[in-house]
């Protein structure tokens, strides 16, 4: 089998000697090609190429869910093809690792790798379904690319934190629980409307969702990881559906420390709930208007402030080895 390693070697746990055991172990099963990223956006060029060659069978991304995200979104970029498009394999390098641990792999990377060898001999695979995000027409947004995700995106609260650590990183903070912790305060007493919302969900055939202050989207659970505890904003949320929506229409200080608690002690049968908490399951398309520009995060990735964005949730869109 002809495959490609993308290696991007600023990911928060990735190493030089991560990389060589990793394209050593690989080396010994597979014909491999090894590149390592260099710019924002590298990997989904060197994912783009390795689709449109036609002899590449298998793409590896070692690295976090921003070098995941690129290297989806350079396979997909003429659009999902399971069956023609180079299966893809995980190995976790970044802080988090979502998508890798949301498929059930271990969240060391020696170990992924052992795990990752054992599928290929194996042949294990299976098909996910993806979210995609695009701009809306008829709007300011929709010259906006449309982009995949692989297990979350945040319109509102959450993307405005991620913008907040995404800041504090480019000025040499580390990212550990602590600095998210602060970021999170920070957002929440700065947040200019979290007590009257500007987010209005719509959806083909049903009533709008009106005065939402924040909303999340997940394509799979847990949404994120607090360390080893999984975080489970929406527990229906499976790789095998459409998408999930969270949305929030107050986020004052006792009901956000509720919903915050309620996090905290979520568990695959049961997340956030009460009177200013909406849900929805399985959604396969709908749209994220808002009054004012809010900010918008993709797989952990701030994409900067956006009016109105639209979903799309796309079963079976690509191969991976788990």
């Amino acid at each position: 089998m002809r495959a490609l390693l993308v290696v991007n070697p600023s990911a928060t746990t990735t190493s030089a000697r991560t990389r060589d055991v990793l394209a050593h172990a690989l080396a010994s099963d597979l014909k491999l090609d090894v590149a390592t990223t260099e710019y924002r956006g590298h990997a989904r060029d060197l994912a783009r190429r390795a689709a449109e060659s036609g002899n590449i069978e298998l793409v590896v991304a070692l690295g976090g869910d921003g070098t995941v995200n690129e290297v989806v979104n350079g396979l997909l970029h003429g659009g999902p093809d399971p069956e023609g498009l180079p299966r893809l394999a995980v190995v976790p390098g970044g802080s988090t690792n979502v998508f890798a641990r949301a498929l059930g792999l271990p969240n060391d990377a020696i170990e992924a790798t052992g795990a990752l060898l054992d599928a290929l001999r194996e042949g294990s695979e299976r098909t996910v379904g993806l979210g995609l995000a695009s701009g809306t027409p008829g709007t300011e947004d929709e010259a906006v690319p449309a982009r995949w995700f692989t297990f979350c995106a945040g319109y509102g609260f959450d993307a405005g934190v991620v913008g907040r650590v995404e800041q504090q990183r480019e000025r040499g903070k580390r990212s550990t629980h602590s600095l998210y912790v602060r970021q999170v305060m920070r957002q929440f007493f700065g947040e200019p409307n979290r007590r009257h919302g500007t987010i209005t969900l719509e959806r083909p055939g049903e009533e709008p969702l009106e005065n939402l202050v924040m909303s999340i989207i997940c394509n799979t659970a847990p949404w994120t990881y607090f360390g080893n505890r999984p975080m489970y904003a929406l527990p229906k949320a499976s790789f095998d559906t459409a998408l999930d929506v969270l949305g929030f229409t107050k986020l004052s200080t006792l009901t956000a420390s509720r919903h915050a608690t309620q996090l905290l002690t979520s568990t695959p049968e049961r997340g956030p709930e009460g009177r200013h908490a909406v849900s929805l399951h399985d959604q396969t398309s709908f749209t994220l208007h808002s009054q004012a520009p809010l900010p918008f995060q993709m797989d952990g990735d701030h994409l900067g402030l956006r009016t109105s964005v639209t979903f799309t949730g796309v079963r079976r869109a690509l191969r991976v080895i788990v």
